[in-house]
């Protein structure tokens, strides 16, 4: 009987080594992860709803990347009601505004407030 252990444990020993010996599994090619970012950097975004902007404006709210609408409408809300009234009606627009992570602000006379963050989550409000 030891006999025929020897030469089982060979063959089994040998047969786990050549299941390692093969080929890897390819990798994601390293430009993966920033195809990713800009496929939803470029993703028409999410509508939130609206939220009083500027002088009682109705604003419509919309998301870019990972940003959920209750972050999203909240951090507008938080930033109309930062601005003072000479911001707002600066001739160079409001902003640029710092929210904590975001920054936010408008072209003079822009319907659109937009704001983002480094990692590149945006959103926009919409004046209607």
């Amino acid at each position: 009987m030891k006999t025929l252990a020897y030469p089982l444990l060979l063959v089994a020993a040998t047969a786990a080594l050549a299941g390692c010996g093969g080929d890897p599994a390819p990798a994601a090619p390293p430009s993966a992860a920033p195809a990713v970012a800009a496929a939803e950097s470029t993703a028409p975004g999410v509508p939130c709803g609206d939220v009083t902007g500027t002088g009682g404006a109705k604003t419509t709210v919309v998301t870019h990347g990972a940003v959920d609408c209750a972050a999203a409408t909240k951090l507008l809300k938080d930033y109309f009601a930062k601005l003072t009234p000479a911001e707002a009606k600066s001739p160079d627009g409001p902003g640029p505004v710092a929210l904590d992570e975001w920054t936010c602000g408008s072209g003079a006379n822009d319907p659109v407030t937009a704001c983002s963050t480094e990692d590149g989550r945006q959103v926009e409000a919409t004046r209607a």
